[in-house]
């Protein structure tokens, strides 16, 4: 009896199931757009963005001129956002807020596409052009509505952003340390430095740029070995008033016990020679 109940529920809910398709097909075949566009709000208020979306797709462009075009482009706009269809999202958020700039949808449009945009960054290994385009539009965002309830929001978007360029410029830096090209090293990691002097990545850049100058200098030739020596001392004491509690502080002490040694080392050769030729 109970496995005959569960069989006729089962049945039940394909045919509800078969029914409601089949008025959705209707629905999209339909040329009344009121209905269409009542049922594609339902559909939305009920998380079903597909079939919102789709019979937004339909009735949108017809509602232009009306006063339900406003909503229903920021309602387009939701639903394919909703759906992960950020590059669509994104063009309608932007239509909309420069389309009704005074509505009172605008900010809430214009922060959407910001977010829009930052779903499309893709990870730092990849080519970062959009992150750039999501740069500019966060910082649009933010000069247009200073006092906006997503600031805080905002912000925590740019700055995602930037450690995701940080990191990027540090990999590259970081590539030539990894394949011990040191003098390469060197300068792409004080250009690092320079540029992004606030990045999480600094404190690692400006330790690996020590290393990379000691090994450069040991590899060098004997003539040039004391001048990239005194280059490390220099290194080391930028980065000890810098980073006097740095998890780096034992490794770079040992760099710098090392390179006065080698420095002790070149001072000794240069008196036995002095004494020998006199």
């Amino acid at each position: 009896m109970k496995k005959r109940l569960s069989h006729i529920v089962v049945l039940l809910a394909l045919l509800l199931t078969a029914a409601g398709c089949s008025n959705y097909q209707k629905l999209l075949k339909s040329n009344d757009v009121q209905k269409k566009y009542a049922a594609a709000v339902e559909y939305y208020n009920k998380g079903d963005y597909y079939r919102a979306g789709e019979l937004l797709d339909a009735v949108t462009p017809l509602l232009t001129g009306t006063e339900q075009a406003e909503d229903a482009l920021y309602y387009q706009a939701s639903a394919n956002y909703e759906m992960g269809n950020y590059l669509l999202s994104e063009a309608y958020f932007r239509n909309f807020y420069t389309t009704y700039g005074r509505s009172d949808k605008a900010e809430s449009a214009m922060f959407m596409q910001v977010k829009s945009l930052y779903n499309q960054s893709p990870k730092f290994e990849q080519d970062q052009a959009s992150t750039y385009t999501a740069i500019d539009a966060v910082t649009e965002f933010m000069q247009r509505y200073p006092q906006s309830e997503h600031l805080e929001e905002a912000t925590q978007i740019l700055d995602d952003l930037n450690t995701k360029l940080d990191r990027k410029a540090f990999d590259s830096a970081y590539l030539y340390y990894k394949i011990r090209y040191y003098k390469a090293a060197v300068v792409a990691l004080g250009g690092f430095q320079r540029e992004h002097p606030s990045s999480p990545y600094a404190e690692q850049a400006a330790y690996l740029k020590i290393e990379s100058q000691y090994e450069y200098a040991k590899e060098s030739v004997p003539n040039k070995q004391e001048e990239r020596f005194y280059e490390v001392v220099d290194f080391y004491q930028a980065f000890v008033d810098q980073y006097p509690e740095s998890e780096y502080t034992r490794s770079v002490n040992q760099i710098y016990d090392n390179t006065l040694a080698e420095l002790e080392r070149i001072k000794n050769q240069k008196n036995q020679r002095n004494q020998a030729n006199s």
